[in-house]
């Protein structure tokens, strides 16, 4: 099958088109023809290896895992002998950990879910990463309710346009931080209130609110924290930071200092979960949830991809369509 390899930790060059043996499932798996799989900043990293600390997980020297991508939508091609409840030609989204920006990928049965009617293939792949990282942060995180005020920064970005739409879903009041060109899309998406990050500081304005999702952690601790309600809830949210540890220094200083306030200061890590990827098909069957698509691309552009996810900037979701 055709795939997007990668055998050394670097620049996008390192991505190139090629040739590797077809996935073959396992008792428990699904062998899914890949119609569609999104990148999102989590790739970039894997594929240059810094934050170094990433290469304890996918590799000292080299990635382990030589095909690129987490996220996919596509048809089952075969199940395993102990797989139910799907079958060959059901159209199915979710997750994988070997490597989706190829044209087949084997999974877990209990790593995807089928997708929704009128729901197309390239909007349910570019849901699975960003959208569960939006909605296990609201959720099971700030354990949002009703009535509540939300601000997401990064507003037009993977998980913050699914962010925005998540609470709004939830029943908050969002208010979303973004570029002035980003502005109209974040309204777009349903945000009571738009802030342009070029002309305001949300950190000096008055307005307090229940809990802030910081996707970019443009700022300080602590100027974020003038920002929250006194019981108020912060989510810092990002993989920038320094090149050896990333964000690690900042999920520790927030996890000290959350001991010494009325404030909560939540770092986390999102992670696969069938039942909240079943709660985002609900979301995406019902209208509550679209997925913004920046730009798509084929899969022997894969490095191009890559390099404009990496830049950063990138407005909703990036898109690979086999």
């Amino acid at each position: 099958m055709r795939a997007a390899l990668q055998r050394r930790y670097g620049p996008p060059a390192v991505v190139a088109s090629s040739v590797v043996a077809t996935p073959v499932p396992d008792r428990d798996e699904v062998l899914v023809q890949v119609a569609a799989a999104a990148i999102h900043p989590g790739d970039f990293f894997v594929m240059t290896g810094e934050p170094y600390v990433v290469r304890l997980a996918y590799g000292l020297r080299r990635p382990r895992r030589g095909v690129p991508g987490r996220d996919f939508a596509g048809v089952v091609a075969a199940v395993g002998t102990d797989v139910t409840g799907v079958r060959p030609g059901d159209e199915v989204f979710g997750w994988s950990a070997t490597g989706t920006l190829a044209e087949y990928v084997s999974v877990p049965a209990d790593h995807l879910v089928s997708v929704p009617a009128r729901v197309s293939v390239v909007a349910a792949a570019a849901v699975p990463t960003s959208g569960l990282a939006a909605l296990q942060a609201l959720g099971r995180i700030a354990n949002l309710q009703p009535g509540q005020t939300v601000l997401v920064t990064g507003a037009s970005g993977g998980v913050g346009s699914f962010a925005v739409q998540i609470a709004k879903a939830l029943g908050a009041e969002v208010t979303g931080v973004c570029s002035t060109r980003s502005v109209a899309l974040v309204r777009s998406l349903g945000a009571d209130h738009v802030i342009d990050y070029t002309s305001t500081d949300f950190t000096r304005a008055a307005t307090r609110y229940d809990v802030i999702l910081d996707n970019v952690e443009a700022q300080p601790l602590a100027a974020v924290r003038r920002a929250l309600t006194p019981t108020g809830t912060l989510i810092p949210n990002s993989g920038h930071g320094g090149r050896w540890f990333g964000p690690l220094g900042r999920i520790l200083t927030a996890r000290v200092r959350s001991g010494f306030t009325r404030q909560q200061l939540k770092p986390f890590t999102s992670f696969g979960n069938r039942r909240d990827l079943l709660t985002l098909a609900d979301l995406l069957a019902t209208g509550q949830v679209k997925p913004v698509i920046d730009r798509t691309y084929a899969l022997d552009q894969a490095a191009d991809a890559l390099a404009y996810v990496g830049a950063g900037h990138t407005r909703g979701k990036v898109v690979i369509i086999l």
